[in-house]
């Protein structure tokens, strides 16, 4: 199973204000808070940590079906700004997050092999959603792949497992 988050800083600066007051404890754990004072550029480390929550939330969905606003109970783990992993009601998911320019993506995967089978899915079409998650169907419209798609300002991305493993 995969996830992906992306996140246009651009539009984040418009959107959102995350020096508000009580913003941080809101979204992110004492721990999650302190790696972002203490972080070069906390806007960064704050966007990259959300992106983290948001991709591996999206796995911790597909598993569990549930769906629920529950970003204190998604810890991420900061190894660097590439790598780490978000901890979620036991369930611990690898993540691996890309900064360029303007954009913050993340992947998070549920198990650490299958970052070598990501794959990128573009254009974004043949995507069906079954109970409100995302399937790629293949040519013969009978095989479904799970996929994980994402968007946010002027991004989006769209990922699958190229070789599905045996989970």
């Amino acid at each position: 199973m995969i996830g992906n988050d992306i996140v246009d800083l651009a539009s984040a600066r418009k959107e959102s204000n995350w020096q508000r007051p009580r913003f941080l404890e809101k979204i992110f754990t004492d721990y999650e808070q302190q790696l972002i004072l203490e972080a070069e550029n906390p806007e960064i480390m704050v966007w990259n940590l959300w992106s983290r929550k948001e991709a591996a939330y999206k796995i911790y969905n597909r598993e569990t079906g549930i769906r629920a606003f529950m970003p204190l109970e998604l810890t991420c783990f900061y190894e660097n700004d590439s790598l780490g992993w978000v901890v979620c009601q036991g369930k611990t998911y690898p993540t691996r997050t890309s900064i360029l320019n303007d954009k913050i993506h993340s992947i998070a995967v549920l198990k650490k092999e299958f970052f070598n089978q990501i794959q990128l899915i573009s254009p974004i079409k043949n995507i069906q959603k079954i109970n409100g998650i995302p399937f790629l169907v293949d040519r013969s419209g009978t095989i479904l792949r799970p996929v994980s798609i994402s968007h946010h300002g002027r991004y989006s991305a769209c990922i699958a497992i190229h070789k599905l493993f045996n989970t």
